[in-house]
C-alpha cells in the first residue's frame, strides 16, 4: 500500500510509492549532466534543480540532501520538479525531522530517509493532526477555502 508508513528498506524510512525502489546510488547533479545512463541524482544545498528539467524522463529517482534541518531549499527543489511533471521517486535524505515531514509530503516528497530514524507513531502523528490544507501546491489535496468556495 503506497500511503502505509514504514513501507520503505532499511536506509528509506517511509516509502508512498508503489513502485520498485531504485536499487542504484544517486550521483551528483554535475555527474547526473555528463552522463547518459544514470537514472538517479542527488540535489545538494546551492544544486540548481532546474538544471535536470530538460531530463525528467530518464530520472527514475531524484534525492535532496537535507544536510540540516534549517536548509529550506530542498523544499523550492521538490517544488520546482513537481510543479514539471516529475512523476518519479522524490526523497528526502538526511536531516528529516517529524514536524517537517508533513510539509515535505505536500511540496511533493514520496519517500523519506532520515539520517536518525523517526518514531513511526509521531510521523503518523503528523500526517494527521492538519487533516484540511489552505494552500494549493504538488500533493493534489483541495485547500479548503475551495471546499468552501468551489
Amino acid at each position: 500500500m503506497a500511503d502505509a508508513i514504514g513501507t520503505g528498506s532499511d536506509v528509506v524510512q517511509f516509502r508512498f510509492r508503489d513502485d520498485a525502489q531504485v536499487d542504484h546510488a544517486a550521483v551528483t547533479v554535475d555527474a547526473f549532466l555528463d552522463q547518459s545512463n544514470a537514472a538517479a541524482v542527488r540535489i545538494e544545498p546551492g544544486d540548481d534543480a532546474r538544471a535536470l528539467l530538460p531530463h525528467l524522463e530518464r530520472l527514475a529517482l531524484v534525492e535532496v540532501n537535507f544536510p540540516v534541518f534549517g536548509d529550506g531549499r530542498g523544499y523550492s527543489s521538490a517544488r520546482i520538479l513537481r510543479e514539471a511533471g516529475y512523476t518519479g521517486e522524490l526523497r528526502a535524505v538526511g536531516d528529516v525531522l517529524v514536524d517537517q515531514i508533513a510539509f515535505m509530503r505536500r511540496c511533493g516528497f514520496d519517500s523519506f530517509a532520515p539520517a536518525v530514524p523517526l518514531d513511526e507513531a509521531d510521523v503518523a502523528a503528523a500526517f494527521s493532526t492538519w487533516p484540511e490544507v489552505y494552500q494549493p501546491t504538488t500533493d493534489g489535496r483541495v485547500p479548503i477555502w475551495k471546499l468552501r468556495h468551489g
